[in-house]
């Protein structure tokens, strides 16, 4: 277990106002979603613009892009002018060899691969991926969208992680955060970090400003105890 601090994630953000807004509260990276037909998806010159401003306001703030099977063509475009992310988090069914590539090719971004659970035996799946992203993303798996869905993973499947995953690798846990499971949650796990999303919006890609500042604030007390 990891006795550093927990960062925050609020991701699914879709306005430069509460991007900044949120990142002044101390949430460690802001994300937003880049799978076209989804509820949160913002198109390129806002998601520019939103990672510009943090870039130029919070600059310690990742700036993380959520993707699901982008081809090179749309990857090399996002990754060159202004705007950029810091961070592209891969939502789809890229292998570890994709991984692999999309890393060496452009080394200046961090590469997180998010792999959604549907039962403990799908934690086996995690040291493929240990030599080609930077971080794992564990969610929740749904049938029905990619994730924001707010499905909790049982807390006793990720208790098998300190077997199944390299403890040099980090990984953020998704999935039903929100600030009155932090207790519970930090008791029994301690993931790097924590992404939050649908538990904390008034509307898709609206967040409860008063919702996001309880979790960052349960979050840090909880490291403190």
């Amino acid at each position: 277990m990891n006795d550093s601090a927990v960062a925050v994630k609020i991701c699914g953000l879709t306005t430069v106002e509460q991007a900044c807004a949120i990142a002044a509260m101390g949430a460690k990276a802001i994300g937003v979603i880049g799978v076209a037909a989804t509820p949160r998806f913002i198109p390129e010159q806002q998601r520019r613009d939103l990672f510009a401003h943090l870039h130029h306001h919070h600059p310690s703030v990742e700036r993380v892009w959520v993707v699901a099977d982008a081809d090179d063509a749309q990857l090399n475009e996002a990754l060159r002018g202004e705007g950029i992310p810091t961070v592209v988090q891969l939502h789809g069914n890229e292998t570890p060899e994709r991984c692999s590539t999309l890393r060496q090719r452009h080394p200046q971004t961090r590469w997180w691969k998010a792999l959604r659970l549907r039962q403990p035996q799908d934690l086996e799946c995690l040291q493929r991926y240990e030599a080609c992203v930077d971080a794992l993303l564990l969610d929740a798996w749904s049938a029905e969208q990619l994730g924001g869905t707010g499905h909790r993973l049982e807390l006793s499947w990720l208790q098998q992680l300190e077997r199944q995953l390299p403890s040099a690798m980090p990984w953020w846990l998704a999935g039903g955060i929100s600030a009155e499971w932090i207790p519970d949650l930090l008791s029994q796990v301690r993931p790097d970090g924590l992404d939050a999303s649908s538990r904390l919006e008034t509307a898709p890609g609206v967040k409860d400003l008063t919702k996001v500042r309880d979790l960052i604030e349960a979050t840090a007390t909880a490291d403190l105890a």
